[in-house]
């Protein structure tokens, strides 16, 4: 009996040592941009709303966040677009090798995005005139995440029975119109897992948008923060806090929407 109201014990600390270790960051991001003295250090804030106004009065802020926005959303529809057809096709066409190829696909994409591959591609850029531009940069984020965006919305469309198929083709359905009405729907909880992913990912991307986007005005949130300090060179804690808040709520946003509207339950759209 000892024993076990030790190990209840143990087990209660260790999990609340866990969850204070997630929650304390968590806590500081939601009271520090409202204390008039932020510091590294959680305590109850002195409340203000002076750190608001200093984040709004930041002359590239918000500018920042919409650059974000603009350059996500830009690989996200690019990645869940391409990926759709990629996985598609690689489900559907008997290809030789073509699991080796899905393989092959998803370790270089490790490494198209990699440090190893930033040289080769600042200067493609360069040479193509595509330095300072978004959709350049979205493209090639895009291009890092499409191996791995197919690795995983192949599985997906793999479960869609091929007598959904059939039955639309015999009713005179073009190939596009199995995909878009028939594929993805079934394959919806796939694609919501996508788009989710592939915007967290463009949105923390901070090394590409780094090197691609020298102008300020056209660098995202990811890469101004780096910028966030104040006279003396030390971490503006005024607006970074603010900031950070700010920076979280698009993908908070956008898991709670996707998560609602189309959900991320391992079954599709269409019952046998």
């Amino acid at each position: 009996m000892t024993s076990f109201v030790l190990r209840r014990i143990g087990y209660s600390v260790f999990f609340a040592v866990v969850l204070a270790f997630f929650a304390i960051p968590m806590l500081w991001l939601a009271s520090a941009p409202f204390d008039s003295r932020p510091g590294i250090g959680f305590r109850w804030p002195d409340w203000t709303f002076d750190n608001i106004a200093a984040t709004f009065e930041h002359p590239y802020a918000l500018t920042s966040l919409w650059n974000s926005l603009v350059l996500c959303v830009l690989a996200m529809a690019i990645t869940t677009v391409l990926a759709a057809c990629a996985a598609y096709a690689l489900s559907r066409v008997r290809i030789p090798g073509r699991d080796v190829l899905l393989y092959v696909l998803l370790l270089l994409s490790s490494v198209v995005t990699g440090t190893a591959a930033m040289v080769p591609i600042f200067v493609m850029m360069y040479q193509l005139g595509l330095i300072n531009s978004q959709y350049g940069t979205a493209l090639v984020i895009a291009g890092g995440m499409l191996p791995a965006a197919i690795f995983i919305l192949k599985d997906f469309v793999d479960a869609v029975p091929r007598s959904y198929e059939e039955s639309a083709r015999v009713f005179g359905a073009s190939p596009g119109q199995i995909l878009l009405h028939v594929v993805l729907p079934i394959a919806r909880p796939g694609i919501a897992t996508i788009v989710v992913w592939s915007f967290v990912q463009a949105w923390g991307n901070f090394l590409l948008p780094f090197l691609l986007l020298r102008d300020i005005t056209s660098q995202p949130a990811a890469v101004l923060m780096r910028t966030l300090q104040d006279e003396g060179g030390s971490a503006n804690l005024t607006v970074i806090p603010v900031f950070s808040l700010l920076y979280s709520i698009p993908v908070v946003v956008l898991y709670l929407f996707v998560s609602k509207r189309y959900g991320f339950r391992f079954h599709g759209g269409i019952k046998s």
